[in-house]
């Protein structure tokens, strides 16, 4: 069999279409790679974190919200991402409010809510309000928490479950031991 000339031809677009297909992915990666460096930078400004807060990619969104220095506004609107784990960095992170705290003690994810008891730095007005949580384990959480006060440990000592209540009950009297 004779070759045609357009078998060259032919043989090229191939290997650059193959070329193609493998680079691409690696100059996505390598985007994605940048804007989590940048949404991750104390020193990005608020202006490219707000629209690095637009990016489809939930990993640079999460990355984002764990900045410390993302403005306010932004925790607020990241505490409300369709991304669990985009709200979880929220959750933890210290610059977070307590209102941002109250909203997502409320989320309807229990992954969320359970983050949020056993975040360490939780106000203890987010905690009163996760005492109420239908999941005894989120209760627990409270119970257990650091921050719990006597009144706080006194209302979860009231829980209707017993590893809650004992729990919450061990908790107050380490505090009276002091």
């Amino acid at each position: 069999m004779k070759a045609s000339s357009a078998d060259p031809l032919r043989l090229r677009w191939l290997f650059f279409s193959l070329l193609t297909l493998l680079v691409t992915p690696l100059l996505a990666d390598g985007d994605l790679s940048a804007h989590k460096r940048e949404a991750g930078l104390p020193g990005t400004g608020a202006e490219r974190l707000r629209a690095l807060a637009d990016d489809g990619r939930w990993e640079v969104r999460e990355v984002l919200a764990s900045n410390r220095r993302a403005p306010t506004d932004l925790l607020e609107r990241l505490a409300a991402d369709p991304d669990q784990r985009v709200r979880i960095a929220v959750a933890t992170n210290l610059s977070t409010s307590q209102a941002v705290h109250m909203r997502l003690a409320q989320d309807a994810d229990p992954q969320v809510r359970s983050v949020v008891a056993r975040f360490e730095y939780l106000p203890v007005p987010v905690l009163m309000l996760l005492a109420d949580d239908p999941l005894a384990d989120i209760r627990l959480e409270v119970a257990r928490s650091l921050n719990a006060d006597e009144a706080l440990l006194r209302k979860v000592m009231q829980d209707p479950d017993p590893t809650v209540s004992q729990t919450a009950e061990q908790a107050l009297q380490a505090i009276m031991a002091r």
